[in-house]
C-alpha cells in the first residue's frame, strides 16, 4: 500500500493512518518526539526536554509543551482517517518541566459529532506530575465522519 496518498491512508487502521502521519512529521522526528499508542480517538507521545528547549528561566518553554500536547492531539483526532485538524486549542500550564524531564502526552476524545471534536490532553512528567491540561478542537476538512 503506498500510505503517501490520502486514500491509502484513510482506508487504512488507526495504527497505519498515524505510522503515515508520523512518518511525514519531520517537526515531531526532529524533536525527538515519539508516537507511544495510538487508538480510535486517543494517542500518547513522549518527549524529553533539551538544554534547546529550555528558556531564559530555566524551564521548558511553553511553546514546547504546548507542541506535544497538540501532537498527541493531532494524532488522536486524525484516527479515525478524514484529514482533521485544530480549529482552537488553549493550554494551562501547571508546573515547570525542566532538561532532561521525560514528558508523556496522552490525548483522550471527549466528544465527536459530525466535523467536529473535544479532545483533551495531559503532559505529565515521569513522576506522573501534571506539568500541562490542553484541550483541543478539531475539525475535519475532507470525507465523511464516521460514527464514533
Amino acid at each position: 500500500m503506498d500510505v503517501g496518498t490520502a486514500e491509502a491512508v484513510e482506508s487504512a487502521g488507526p495504527d497505519a493512518r498515524t505510522a503515515a502521519l508520523y512518518a511525514r512529521d519531520a517537526t515531531c522526528r526532529g524533536l525527538g518526539i515519539t508516537l507511544d499508542e495510538v487508538g480510535t480517538g486517543r494517542a500518547r507521545m513522549s518527549m524529553t526536554v533539551s538544554a534547546a528547549m529550555v528558556n531564559g528561566h530555566g524551564t521548558a518553554h511553553g511553546g514546547y509543551l504546548f507542541l506535544l500536547a497538540d501532537a498527541a492531539f493531532s494524532y488522536a483526532c486524525n484516527s479515525y482517517g478524514p484529514v482533521t485538524v485544530a480549529q482552537a486549542a488553549q493550554v494551562t500550564f501547571l508546573a515547570p518541566a525542566a532538561a532532561g524531564d521525560e514528558l508523556t502526552a496522552e490525548a483522550v476524545e471527549r466528544a465527536r459529532s459530525g466535523r467536529t471534536g473535544i479532545y483533551d490532553v495531559t503532559v505529565r512528567d515521569s513522576a506522573q506530575k501534571v506539568i500541562a491540561e490542553f484541550r483541543g478542537q478539531s475539525v475535519m476538512l475532507a470525507g465523511r465522519p464516521q460514527a464514533g
